[in-house]
């Protein structure tokens, strides 16, 4: 998945970026954060689980 589409989806499900340093984004939801890397390239898939299960999309 690229880290576009990523973003995306989570904005999609209710997180906003809240700050951007550099090419990490930083979301949060509710009292959750997130930083999700934007380097314009696919996600490694160990990382999108990760993120993917921090977030509970998965």
């Amino acid at each position: 998945m690229k880290d576009k589409d990523l973003l995306k989806l989570l904005k999609k499900n209710g997180w906003e970026v809240i700050r951007i340093k550099g090419s990490h984004h930083v979301l949060q939801k509710d009292n959750q954060i997130e930083v999700v890397p934007i380097h314009g390239q696919d996600v490694p898939s160990g990382l999108l689980n990760k993120i993917l299960k921090r977030t509970g999309l998965k």
